[in-house]
This record gives C-alpha cells, sequence and structure tokens, in this order.
C-alpha cells in the first residue's frame, strides 16, 4: 500500500507564518504569509488538489512589513488578519490589520506560470497605540468572525469587529503582570465552555484566562524547562491541553489540575515550535521543530477515541476481549525541510492532510500514511 508523495512548494522569501483557510468547507486550502526585509512581502494562497496530488497558487502583496502571525476569518472566506512588524522612526512596531481578500480569488489561473500578484484590500488596523506591538491575533472559533483577540507584549485584549470588518472596539483587556516584565509569547481559544477562555503562554508558564472577567483562572508554573512556544486545546475533549517548548518537549496536560502532566514527548533534538490536535481525529498530534522535522504521533491515550474491542456485551466473547489496546507512539517522521520548521497546519477540510512551513520558504503538503488511516476508520 503505496502512500501519497509528498507535494513541495517553495517560496521566494523566507517564511514562518501558516494558516488553513477556516471559513472554506470544499478546498483543501492554506495561506502563507512571507518576511523579507528588502522587497514587498507577499501572502501565498495555497490551493492542493488531492486527486492530482498538485498544487495551484495565488499571490497577494502585502507591502506594510514582514509576516509574523495569519489567521483567517472563521465566518468570512475573504477575510484575513496579520501580525506584521514595521519600521518608524527608527523603531520596529509589530502591528496588525484586517484585509479582504478579492472576491474572485477562487476564479484565478491554475497553473505553475502565474506570476501576476494581486492586492488585498485593508479593510482595519488595529490601534494598538495602548497596549504595545501585538504578537497574536486569535479569532473565536466556530464563531461568526466578530471576535478577536490580541495578545500583545503584555496585555489580553478583546476585540468587536463590525460586520464588514472595517472597524474593530477594544471592548476589555487583562494585564499580565509579573516579575520582570514578563511577555506573551503564544495563546490559543479554548473551543469549549462556549469560548469563553484562553489560555497563554509567558516565559516557561501557561496561564488560563476567564474572557467574561478577564481574570487569570489557573496557572501552570514551570510547564517547561525553558520557552514555551506554542499551545493548543484538545478540539474535540474539554479540559485536554498540549504544549510545545525549548526544551525540546510536548506536555499534554488536564488543566483542572494543573501540577501534574498527564504525558510527555521527547521526539524532537531541538526547539519546538509548533503543535497541533487533529479536528477530527484527536489522537493524531502534529509537531514541528528546528530540528528541520515534522512528527506524527498518535496519542490515543488521551484521546475523545479510547480503544475498544468492538465486542458485545455478551459473555462468551471472552476471545475477542483479549484483543491488545493500541499504544501511543510515533506514527511517521517527516524530514523534507531542511531548516527550522515553524508551522505545521491539518487542513480544516480532509482530516488525512496536513502542511508545514520551514524558514527557508518551503511549504510541504503531506498525508497521514493510509496504514494508519484505515486503522482509525476501519
Amino acid at each position: 500500500m503505496e502512500d501519497d508523495a509528498p507535494v513541495i512548494y517553495g517560496l521566494e522569501f523566507q517564511a514562518r507564518s501558516l494558516t488553513p483557510h477556516t471559513a472554506e468547507t470544499e478546498n483543501i486550502r492554506f495561506f502563507v504569509g512571507t518576511q523579507s526585509l528588502k522587497f514587498d512581502n507577499q501572502i501565498h494562497q495555497i490551493d492542493f488538489d488531492d486527486e492530482n496530488n498538485v498544487i495551484n497558487k495565488c499571490m497577494y502583496t502585502h507591502k506594510d512589513g514582514e509576516i509574523w502571525n495569519i489567521n483567517c476569518s472563521p465566518a468570512d472566506r475573504n477575510v484575513i488578519a496579520t501580525c506584521y512588524n514595521k519600521m518608524s522612526d527608527s523603531k520596529t512596531e509589530m502591528n496588525a490589520a484586517l484585509w479582504k481578500i478579492p472576491a474572485d480569488f477562487e476564479n484565478f489561473q491554475h497553473n505553475e506560470e502565474q506570476t501576476s500578484i494581486q492586492s488585498l484590500e485593508l479593510l482595519h488596523h488595529l490601534d494598538n497605540s495602548s497596549y504595545g506591538n501585538i504578537v497574536k491575533l486569535l479569532w473565536e472559533p466556530q464563531g461568526d468572525g466578530k471576535k478577536l483577540i490580541s495578545l500583545t507584549d503584555n496585555h489580553i485584549v478583546l476585540w468587536d469587529i463590525t460586520e464588514n470588518c472595517t472597524d474593530a472596539k477594544a471592548t476589555s483587556s487583562a494585564v499580565l503582570e509579573g516579575k520582570g516584565q514578563p511577555k506573551l509569547t503564544s495563546g490559543t481559544w479554548n473551543p469549549h465552555h462556549n469560548c469563553t477562555q484562553i489560555a497563554t503562554s509567558n516565559d516557561t508558564s501557561i496561564r488560563g484566562w476567564d474572557l467574561r472577567s478577564m481574570n487569570q483562572v489557573y496557572c501552570i508554573d514551570n510547564a517547561h524547562g525553558q520557552l514555551v512556544r506554542d499551545l493548543e486545546f484538545n478540539p474535540n475533549k474539554q479540559y485536554y491541553l498540549v504544549s510545545c517548548g525549548d526544551d525540546c518537549k510536548i506536555k499534554f496536560w488536564d488543566i483542572r489540575n494543573p501540577r501534574e502532566t498527564l504525558k510527555v514527548l521527547a521526539h524532537h533534538s531541538h526547539w519546538v515550535w509548533s503543535v497541533r490536535y487533529n479536528n477530527f481525529h484527536d489522537q493524531l498530534v502534529l509537531s514541528s521543530s528546528s530540528d528541520s522535522r515534522v512528527v506524527l504521533s498518535n496519542i490515543i491515550s488521551l484521546s475523545s477515541e479510547p480503544f475498544t474491542d468492538n465486542t458485545s456485551d455478551n459473555e462468551d466473547n471472552e476471545f475477542d476481549r483479549s484483543t491488545e489496546p493500541k499504544e501511543d507512539g510515533v506514527i511517521a517522521t517527516y524530514e523534507e525541510h531542511e531548516d527550522s520548521v515553524y508551522a505545521v497546519e491539518w487542513s480544516t477540510v480532509d482530516p488525512w492532510v496536513f502542511a508545514s512551513l520551514s524558514y527557508d520558504g518551503r511549504l510541504v503538503i503531506n498525508h497521514v500514511p493510509r496504514a494508519e488511516k484505515y486503522k482509525i476508520l476501519l
């Protein structure tokens, strides 16, 4: 049983921001933001044709600066948000804006020779003058695209977005306090509990916040031995959180008991930059690292699909009940990259397809091995 070959796409510039097209329901689509100091930066729209195993592309100009974070609206297929750095009076500032993709973005020419670059329409610049540099934006998951959170150096700001995304008002905020002016490095929205909580990371700690009161509700001190780089909630099992960091480890948590880890993975040999649950089959966990590798793990023991032996309650089924449960472990290691892999994302349309992005501008689209796919489905 042969697996599909990886598909590799090379960008002209360095890049570190990647996102799936969240509101898309039919096409496997990702967006990539570039980082160039000398030239105008770009956003690449990557459509993956799974039947023919080929990529179709479209490019948009992003003249405002290097893109450090990119996100798609969960409701409007034509709206994206970027965090970018901009030189102002010899100072580098991190800003954020909402953009509109051209309405005919799906009708672009599907060919590799296409070189024309379209323009994005600026909808709104987020006013961060009162809060500091914006390092990340988080859309409310499964929402109507009207709520957005910005993480600045030490502020968590909740924004209300207008119907056409041309204005945004900060409705509430929280301040990260502590010794030595702590700075937020990452965050994730909790998709459970009516989306009223988020989790953030700063230095080696993970903190939970209630968006109704904007108060801290839990803290995992020294969650990692070094800087926490990324974190995400299990989309199908409430209270469960995964994190990764510069200690080369991936850790699983139950936020009801933040003092103990549920499981620790040490599959990488350098900083782990990104970790993602599969939205459909949460035992599948992806991670990417500065060791140039992407690792796909099977964490069945902590998933919402626990092992079952598929037998009836009949006591005569003793033989079938002796079936050994599946074990956690590495499903596959992907080594198509030659530089630090800063981002990895699952497709929001096809549960078996994912993309990874390394700093040298190499985007790789891969599949879950077919043998593993059939183990899960059958």
